[in-house]
């Protein structure tokens, strides 16, 4: 195995693992732990830079691919760039909205859930979620796959 084709895994395996520990782990830790206000200030503290580890990973991730094995499959490649559109579509659509919105509340515990700004917020939660277990699902494929 090259150096690029190392890296190529390396770059992979720090995004899916990092990915996994955050949202399998330490999310909901922190949610059982914690007031709901504070857990969710602190994730919202975190998800800046979570979304900037996965596009650096999934940057170097799809060089290395695509400088290592060029010749082979074109599905990690793929794969890789659907992950990176995802990751994108968090860290620059849905993340700041999310943060505006959360703004906007306030508190989750004194703002009732039928209120339309947490119906929204919801909304955004669901569809990030989705997101990133795809992500991650991607990830772990990525990792399997020669």
């Amino acid at each position: 195995m090259n150096y690029v084709d190392m890296l190529y895994r390396l770059a992979v395996s720090l995004w899916a693992g990092g990915n996994a520990i955050f949202t399998l782990l330490l999310t909901p830790i922190l949610f059982k732990t914690e007031s709901r206000d504070i857990a969710a200030r602190i994730v919202g503290n975190l998800f800046p830079a979570y979304f900037k580890w996965g596009l650096a990973c999934g940057a170097i991730g799809l060089s290395c691919r695509l400088l290592g094995k060029s010749g082979i499959s074109k599905v990690p490649a793929v794969i890789l760039v659907v992950m990176l559109a995802i990751t994108s579509f968090q860290a620059f659509y849905v993340e700041p909205r999310a943060a505006e919105l959360k703004r906007q509340i306030g508190s989750f515990e004194t703002t009732p859930k039928d209120h339309p700004l947490r119906r929204e917020f919801s909304r955004l939660h669901g569809v990030s979620a989705v997101c990133n277990l795809v992500v991650m699902a991607g990830g772990i494929t990525l990792v399997v796959l020669p």
